[in-house]
């Protein structure tokens, strides 16, 4: 039985790396969907579909895009769409400030800091904690914190696999949980804008949009993550028997000059956050909006650039005392190296920007979200099951596309505006999206640092592989998905806002 029951696990394991492999890369996978929204929009158009828009009374027609003046569109605003598309600039800028903090040392240090200086009774926790909260700096975690984990744990006498596998939860399985706005929330954030404006042209979706659900979730995601690493994980490794060796030059602590800069680091920030008081508390302080709220100042509209000067500038101080940096040269290049790591972000970005215009061009957008959410609103489920299904929905396809922002420049025109027809606002789509993206993260072999989790594993354990990483994983991802769906079914009957000024609910503007 037990044989056969691993059999099985094999074959299905095997059936989804098939899967996952037969997909063309995500920038051709959105070429395609950008071609059969040509091609549905002329099909739309030939059978006369039409609904009602719930916020106009009007009748809504496809727009076929394959007609004279279809083709016209399509060629001369090509370029306005690529650069037009809110998630470029602002992952752009985003990019800009946390890779002079990145390329400086600042956030390596920070973490060998956090981690190393920790009391062995809170380690796990600090190490999912820590896992959670790199997830601003882009791919640190993935190359810095996991074998760093393993080295800590074998020298504190337990196995090395499980303090990888807590990291590994963290960086990975805790995606969507943070103290700190990362890249992923202002790019997120530039499509759920995109996709609310098929349907509301005027709607905003700030990069903080998550944020105070973010905030709970990553103290619950790493408690989560400590239980399952101390009661379930570790007790199946049991106790490490390999060749490998714990050596003290594994441990790089912290130099004299490293911790100086942090200081210097902390201070700027420190000057950072008083100028921010200093701009807020006064009722006409130079921080607040025209009408003199929080709201609509541009801490909260502008969170992006805030996120540019604060870690540009601490990454500044930082490198220029431990002597990273010499000069602006330095800088400059650094600042290159993190755009690299977006070049083919940015092919990616150019069919994805098709793809969304010519949907909302076509008004297929509206059409399907307006059919779907009478479907749903006929079915009667309620809002607690619907968020589930949409849950369970963006973790299975999470197990074939690895992109987060691929999977949701695909889910967003749809679902976004469907359940806005509903009454639920952008907001609420795109945390019930980001929670279904985590949880699977861990266990999909299509994520893209997959092969390297694999390759530092088998440093401890030379027969590991996929099935070998699933196997451990698979308890954080039923847990996780447990947790944060107790959470947010919380979240949902108390009404909390999700971020500033990001509500559950949401209202069709008056024609």
């Amino acid at each position: 039985m037990k044989q056969a029951k691993e059999g099985l696990l094999k074959r299905l394991l095997n059936w989804t790396e098939r899967a996952g492999n037969a997909l063309p890369h995500p920038a051709t996978l959105f070429a395609l969907f950008a071609l059969a929204a040509l091609l549905l929009s002329a099909l739309g158009a030939f059978l006369n579909w039409e609904v009602v828009h719930p916020g106009t009374g009007e009748e809504v027609k496809p727009v076929n895009l394959l007609s004279h003046d279809g083709i016209h569109r399509i060629l001369l605003d090509m370029v306005d769409n690529y650069t037009s598309f809110a998630p470029l600039g602002i992952v752009l800028v985003a990019m800009l400030g946390i890779g002079i903090a990145e390329q400086s040392g600042l956030i390596n240090a920070v973490i060998r800091l956090l981690v190393l200086n920790s009391p062995k009774h809170i380690l796990t926790f600090v190490l999912v904690f820590s896992g959670i909260v790199s997830n601003m700096a882009s791919d640190v975690g993935y190359v810095l914190l996991i074998p760093l984990a393993g080295v800590i744990f074998l020298a504190v006498g337990r196995h090395p696999i499980a303090g990888m596998a807590a990291a590994f939860a963290g960086v990975s399985g805790g995606f969507s949980a943070n103290l700190f706005l990362g890249t992923i929330d202002p790019l997120l954030a530039g499509l759920s804008e995109e996709a609310a404006r098929i349907l509301d042209p005027a709607y905003e979706v700030n990069a903080t949009a998550n944020y105070y659900f973010m905030v709970v979730s990553t103290f619950i995601i790493a408690f989560a993550g400590t239980f399952v690493t101390e009661k379930i994980v570790e007790p199946r490794l049991g106790t490490y028997t390999g060749e490998v060796q714990h050596q003290e030059k594994d441990f790089e602590k912290l130099s004299p000059l490293e911790r100086k800069g942090l200081l210097y680091a902390v201070l700027a920030f420190t000057g950072i956050f008083i100028v921010t008081l200093l701009g807020i508390i006064p009722q006409n302080g130079f921080f607040r909006g025209d009408d003199g709220g929080l709201l609509s100042s541009p801490l909260i509209k502008g969170v992006v650039a805030m996120l540019f000067f604060t870690a540009g500038l601490m990454g500044l101080v930082y490198g220029f005392v431990t002597r990273v940096f010499k000069n602006d040269s330095d800088v400059m290049n650094g600042m290159g190296k993190s755009m690299k790591t977006l070049a083919s972000y940015l092919v990616l970005v150019f069919f994805a920007a098709q793809f969304v215009a010519y949907f909302k061009w076509s008004n297929l957008g509206i059409i399907l979200a307006v059919k779907g959410a009478n479907l749903l609103m006929n079915a009667e489920i309620g809002l607690i099951p619907l968020m589930i299904l949409f849950i369970i929905l963006s973790a299975t396809i999470n197990m074939l596309i690895g992109s987060a922002s691929a999977k949701w420049a695909i889910l967003a025109p749809i679902f976004i505006p469907m359940f806005m027809i509903m009454g639920y606002s952008p907001e609420l789509s795109q945390v019930v999206y980001r929670i279904g993206d985590s949880v699977t993260n861990i266990i999909s072999p299509m994520m893209s640092f997959f092969a390297l989790i694999i390759a530092f594993i088998q440093k401890y354990d030379e027969k590991a592989g996929i099935g070998t990483i699933i196997a451990t994983m698979i308890p954080y991802s039923i847990v996780f998905f447990i947790v944060w769906t107790i959470l947010l079914v919380i979240w949902l009957l108390l009404g909390i806002p999700l971020g500033p000024g990001a509500g559950i609910h949401y209202v069709l503007p008056a024609s």
